[in-house]
């Protein structure tokens, strides 16, 4: 039944990821929790290449993720990196990792792992560049703004940001504020991940006449090129599916007659689907939303076709175009996957479990916070309420007869009436 087949196709591709989105969030927790704001804005902070060329290091050593990425990029912008080093740093950590070559050289050979590492320092520098040129410093400090107001609800005080490393690693303080962040990123993405693996799930089902029928495969090169750079993307875009799962996608697609260079742009541009787009949108804002996704997407053809004319130039464009098997169709056995996704959703249930055992429940937003961390607190009718910032303990000092009504009626499973 399609229905079932969709849904399953959906939980083997959540299956292949799990233990990159679990370790990319826990990255995110602990650069949130325990990176000292001014560590980071000397460090990242400045506008100029070496910023830029240690956040592109700093993402290939992280998480393979795209969900993930994003969120640690937004954590690195908020605490004082710039918009040039946030973003180069959400684009190696999903385009330069590690464990995404090693997947392209195992499916489709070892050149489309170089030009994915060739391609991606291309794109970012490009990147890099456009976003100095279009985005003023006060532009930029607007825009910090508006990703620190984007969600007022997810900010978590940390008393253990100044404790020396370690006795962070022994603290259960400072690994309490790391898995209260950790549950806050995905409370806030849950939704984006969940439809981006149900899309793909369904999509998966789709023959592969329909994604080779998008591209032109007999016309002159120059003109097949041009398209296909152009109709990677957007394909990409449609199959929702995060950097190391387009992989696989990526190989039907060569097998089907795609140029290299549309196959390149079809890997970049796994942080242009649209979960990722209006994740965007959300926390910088509609309007550099938009350009940042023109630029992205620009930064992805431009780097595609660089690759292209780099390797035609050394020949190095490979001709062999084997059959591969999409990821829907890699059955569940046990491999390295299965360990790591293993290790990784103990992870998952050690790090929610201490916000179990330690947190508590902000009326007004929803987030779980810290019982111990300093978070400001009200007492209303004989209960103390924690908050994860100023901002919520406002609302609710306000009306603390709505909020507190409505955490009882969640709490009991009924629904109140307050709009």
């Amino acid at each position: 039944m399609w229905l079932w087949d969709g849904l399953f196709n959906a939980l083997r591709m959540a299956w292949e990821v799990w233990w990159a989105l679990v370790l990319g969030f826990a990255l995110s927790g602990i650069v949130q929790a325990w990176v000292p704001r001014e560590r980071l804005q000397s460090a990242l902070g400045g506008r100029g290449a070496r910023e830029a060329a240690l956040a592109t290091g700093l993402g290939a050593a992280s998480s393979s993720c795209s969900y993930a990425a994003i969120a640690i990029a937004k954590s690195l912008f908020e605490k004082g990196a710039s918009l040039g080093s946030a973003m180069a740093f959400q684009f190696a950590s999903t385009n330069l990792v590690f464990e995404l070559g090693i997947v392209l050289w195992l499916f489709i050979g070892w050149r489309f792992t170089l030009a994915e590492f060739v391609g991606g320092i291309v794109l970012i520098a490009a990147m890099w560049i456009a976003l100095r040129l279009l985005v003023t410093r006060e532009r930029e400090e607007e825009i910090r703004k508006i990703a620190a107001a984007a969600d007022p609800g997810h900010i978590h005080p940390t008393s253990s940001s100044a404790l020396p490393l370690r006795r962070k690693v022994v603290s259960v303080q400072a690994w309490s504020d790391v898995a209260h962040n950790f549950r806050g990123d995905w409370q806030m993405l849950w939704k984006e991940i969940g439809a981006g693996f149900l899309i793909a799930g369904y999509i998966a089902l789709l023959p592969m006449g329909f994604f080779n029928g998008l591209f032109v495969t007999d016309a002159p090169t120059p003109v097949r090129i041009a398209e296909n750079v152009i109709v990677g993307p957007i394909v990409a875009s449609l199959a929702f599916v995060c950097s190391i799962g387009n992989v696989p996608l990526a190989a039907v697609l060569w097998g089907g007659g795609i140029s290299f260079s549309g196959v390149v742009a079809f890997l970049f541009a796994d942080l242009l689907i649209p979960p990722i787009v209006a994740y965007y949108r959300k926390v910088y804002g509609g309007r550099f939303a938009a350009l940042l996704v023109a630029v992205m997407g620009g930064s992805v053809v431009l780097a595609a076709l660089a690759v292209e004319g780099l390797f035609s130039l050394l020949d190095l464009v490979p001709s062999h175009r084997p059959s591969v098997d999409s990821i829907a169709d890699r059955p569940v056995t046990w491999n390295y996957t299965s360990v790591l996704d293993i290790v990784f959703a103990l992870v998952f249930v050690a790090l929610v479990g201490l916000t179990l055992r330690r947190g508590a429940k902000d009326p007004v937003c929803g987030m779980t916070v810290d019982r111990h961390a300093g978070n400001p607190t009200s007492v209303y009718a004989g209960k103390t309420w924690y908050f994860c910032g100023a901002h919520c303990k406002h609302r609710f000092d306000e009306q603390p007869e709505l909020f507190s009504s409505r955490s009882r009626a969640a709490a009991s499973g009924h629904p109140t009436s307050h709009a």
